[in-house]
């Protein structure tokens, strides 16, 4: 394996890039992102203070800075910017990161009832390529109870305007596990949004994280989580109705179309490098992972006194990253531990490293192992957290 065009290993030079937009209309009861309510007022100060942060770290990165192969705008609510405040962001990287690369994917978070149709040919015309619409469910029952702002009609809706504004790649994010949700229940509800077409779905089970209403309602008893046999139904349940709408799985929590997997997730999922701009968003170039402030006011305060948003930084040792490094890649369906990848980045073949983990999972039925790669199968899916911590746990001979 040899480096990308640029003569740069992609997991030294970020050819990605995320932009974190915490602007929201509500607070949704499951969500622990960093976001903030009723400051829309602050948004174009936000983009001075991103488009700063963009032009430092490329002072910084020096060498590093190549053509992006990826960005994504995520949130929090990136379309509540205005499109004019989108297409600076996006100038800014150009100018700043080496420009975008030839035939690059640019995409944007939105979510329904918070754009029109101008909004989406605007977007298209400062270079987004692919939308993420944040669906989360087509009841509106589950709707009302998730605090969305959205009912199933406005999300069809959201869907139709975005396809007749031009848009060619659309993914829907859908959550099941719910406190009320049956299988039955998950079933028709993720059919009903493969007849809008998407060309990208991203399924996540729910998460209770602490400090959010969910977990208050969990821990009050107002609400019970189903059991993990249950949620582990769901997902199952899932795999041949996704499959039989051509949709292809491409990664543990994600199917697309011929053509439309995520680049940008892919960067992740490989530990490669990419650079990450706004409050609470992360950063890994050269080997070192760094986050940023989380509060949106204590970043903006930090941009007007001059000081960058960095909270803090680690550096992974050879054995940490390769460990983090196999544990991504076994989220790609398709790809798994590349064992040629792996040993052009750390000199070793993970058979060597990892033999009594991978020999065990293979022989449960977990991992299928050929020459080239070692991916998880259907069955490994599901307990792909305990195939991971394995690799981390067994120890080099």
């Amino acid at each position: 394996m040899t480096p990308d065009r640029d003569g740069r290993d992609p997991w030294d030079a970020p050819r990605a890039a995320y932009v974190h937009v915490p602007f929201c209309l509500t607070a949704c009861a499951y969500c622990d992102f960093a976001i903030t309510t009723g400051e829309r007022h602050r948004i174009p100060e936000y983009v001075d203070a991103v488009i700063t942060e963009i032009h430092a770290g490329a002072a910084a990165d020096g060498a590093r800075c190549i053509p992006l192969d990826t960005t994504y705008l995520g949130g929090g609510t990136p379309s509540l910017l205005p499109p004019p405040e989108i297409g600076r962001i996006l100038d800014a990287l150009r100018s700043a990161r080496g420009g975008l690369g030839t035939g690059s994917e640019v995409t944007i978070e939105a979510n329904p009832g918070t754009f029109h149709g101008d909004d989406v040919t605007a977007w298209l015309d400062a270079g987004v390529t692919r939308v993420s619409l944040g669906v989360q469910s087509l009841d509106d029952a589950t709707l009302r109870h998730l605090g969305r702002t959205h009912d199933a009609a406005g999300a069809c809706r959201a869907v139709a305007i975005a396809r007749d504004a031009g848009v060619r790649s659309l993914n829907l994010d859908l959550i099941y596990g719910l406190p009320w949700q049956t299988v039955s229940d998950w079933v028709d509800h993720l059919r009903r949004a493969l007849e809008l077409g998407p060309d990208h779905l991203s399924l996540y089970a729910l998460a209770v994280e602490e400090a959010t209403p969910l977990a208050r309602h969990v821990a009050s008893g107002r609400w019970t989580l189903p059991d993990d046999d249950l949620v582990a139904d769901m997902y199952e349940a899932a795999l041949p109705i996704v499959a039989s709408a051509g949709l292809v799985h491409d990664e543990v929590s994600n199917w697309a179309r011929p053509g439309h997997a995520s680049r940008h997730n892919r960067a992740y999922w490989r530990n490669e490098a990419y650079i990450g701009v706004g409050p609470a968003a992360h950063r890994f170039i050269g080997g070192r992972r760094s986050w940023n402030v989380r509060d949106l006011r204590t970043y903006l305060a930090r941009h007007r006194d001059g000081v960058g948003p960095e909270l803090g930084h680690e550096l992974l040792d050879e054995a940490a990253s390769a460990g983090e490094t196999a544990i991504l890649a076994l989220r790609i369906r398709h790809e798994g531990i590349d064992f040629a990848r792996f040993r052009h980045r750390y000199a070793f073949d993970p058979r060597d490293r990892w033999p009594r983990t991978l020999a065990e999972a293979s022989a449960h039925g977990l991992l299928d192992i050929d020459d080239q790669c070692a991916r998880l199968t259907d069955a490994g899916l599901l307990v792909s957290n305990e195939v991971g911590r394995r690799l981390l746990a067994e120890e080099p001979h």
